[in-house]
């Protein structure tokens, strides 16, 4: 009863002076699924992890931490003007013309603990599938790599580049 009491004035509270009650309750973990498609909702925003340099924390909201050590590396070290990442990543292409996306379901891979999520479109009317590999961590789920069509993967081109 007292719980309830409390939780009440909080609520009241918190909606008195205008605080999101959303924003006091404890945030669990995203899925694999909403990780990524928050992922790819963040970049579309222009706040992408990718090609920035001011926030190493929007690298580790996303990544487990040897994959957004080379993606952190790649952005502030280049000495060119393109580092290994030449093209968008998420998209695996320097153009887009992006349909029909969507991002799918996760399966398990060798443990409950390590998943792939895939993600499908259309760009300039070819059908693309990129897979996340994902791991669970302590803090929540992570990308740990991307694998594109062609073979690639993301640890592989940022580990390749000079």
């Amino acid at each position: 009863m007292r719980t309830a009491k409390l939780t009440l004035m909080a609520l009241v509270f918190f909606s008195m002076i205008g605080i999101p009650w959303e924003l006091c309750a404890q945030k669990r973990p995203l899925s694999p699924e909403a990780l990524v498609a928050d992922l790819y909702r963040q970049h579309d925003r222009k706040r992408s992890p990718f090609f920035q340099t001011r926030s190493r924390a929007l690298v580790n909201k996303y990544f487990a931490r040897s994959l957004a050590d080379l993606i952190w590396k790649d952005a502030t070290t280049k000495k060119e003007e393109v580092g290994a990442l030449d093209g968008d990543p998420l998209y695996d292409a320097q153009d887009m013309e992006i349909k029909k996306f969507a991002v799918g379901k996760a399966s398990s891979l060798s443990s409950p603990d390590i998943v792939e999520v895939p993600v499908t479109f259309e760009n300039f009317g070819k059908n693309v599938r990129i897979t996340f590999l994902l791991i669970k961590m302590s803090a929540g789920w992570k990308i740990s790599d991307i694998r594109y069509p062609a073979g690639y993967t993301l640890n592989g081109l940022l580990t390749t580049s000079p």
